[in-house]
């Protein structure tokens, strides 16, 4: 710790090979954390409904985030240690598996590099505090909740619960400086403002245009940086969907097709929480000519 004290810098990058660590593992929390919850739907539903024989999942289908080890997930070749360095690894594969030759997708040493990338800004930002480290977790959940969010169209209760619950205990603790009345109220209002918007566009238009997990997610950003900040995540984050979504329909070049918003509500928050006391003040001196 003294040693962080005595050279500012190494913070920074201390958390930038932490969150390389990190998004190594994050990969294995979007990878499995959707099978693992399909498992246990698999197992629910056979236990509830005996009299319809519904077969209960095998011994293959029953992983962890922790077993089994890290294997491809084309030919289910264990990874050998020194492949699964974070970044480095897939680098060092020319991004394809030694075993079967098949593609390893770009996604991860993307997550690696975005969450290194992302604690080093917050590192700079935040200093050595403990809401630092709250903010640490808090971008981790974020970018496993996103990139599940992208491949699946699934925000997992699993996250965004926690996520709600940690922001008003932060809060709670002083480790937020938000008030824990504005927290209430943001979770609230995150929740009710998606939730009405939705209706509102399935009643004229007799379709879904987002999922609950959007309501649950927005209802932690609201925990975390208060009612008031709410609308500008509302307004960036459909501005980056538009982006993103006609990025990924150039991508994926098909029409009529779905786009995730938790990404975009992820992005939107997470610059809100680092950046957006500055944002709502440059924001009111353009509305109220101040």
């Amino acid at each position: 710790m003294d040693a962080f004290l005595i050279y500012p810098w190494l913070f920074p990058v201390f958390a930038s090979l932490f969150g390389l660590i990190i998004g190594s593992f994050l990969n294995v929390v979007i990878y499995r954390l959707p099978q693992m919850m399909v498992t246990n739907w698999k197992q629910e539903f056979a236990e509830a409904f005996p009299e319809y024989d519904i077969p209960s999942p095998t011994k293959q289908e029953k992983i962890s985030l922790s077993l089994p080890a890290s294997f491809c997930p084309h030919c289910h070749h264990r990874i050998r240690p020194w492949h699964n360095i974070p970044l480095f690894g897939w680098l060092l594969l020319g991004g394809k598996c030694t075993d079967c030759g098949e593609r390893i997708s770009i996604q991860y040493p993307l997550v690696e590099l975005v969450t290194a990338l992302a604690s080093c800004i917050i590192a700079i930002h935040g200093g050595m505090t403990y809401y630092t480290l709250a903010l640490l977790l808090f971008t981790y959940i974020s970018i496993a909740a996103a990139c599940i969010d992208l491949n699946q169209m699934l925000l997992p209760d699993n996250l965004t619960i926690p996520l709600i619950w940690l922001g008003l205990l932060l809060s709670l603790t002083h480790i937020n400086p938000l008030p824990l009345s504005d927290a209430l109220i943001g979770a609230v209002a995150g929740y009710l403002s998606l939730w009405s918007i939705y209706w509102m566009f399935k009643l004229l238009t007799k379709k879904e245009g987002m999922g609950y997990g959007d309501f649950k997610y927005l209802a932690a950003l609201g925990a975390w940086i208060g009612w008031q900040t709410l609308p500008m995540v509302i307004l960036l984050s459909s501005v980056i969907g538009i982006i993103l979504g006609a990025t990924l329909l150039l991508i994926r070049k098909q029409g009529n097709q779905s786009f995730p918003f938790g990404p975009s509500l992820a992005i939107a928050g997470w610059i809100c929480l680092i950046w957006g006391e500055p944002m709502m003040s440059w924001y009111t001196s353009i509305v109220l000519g101040a």
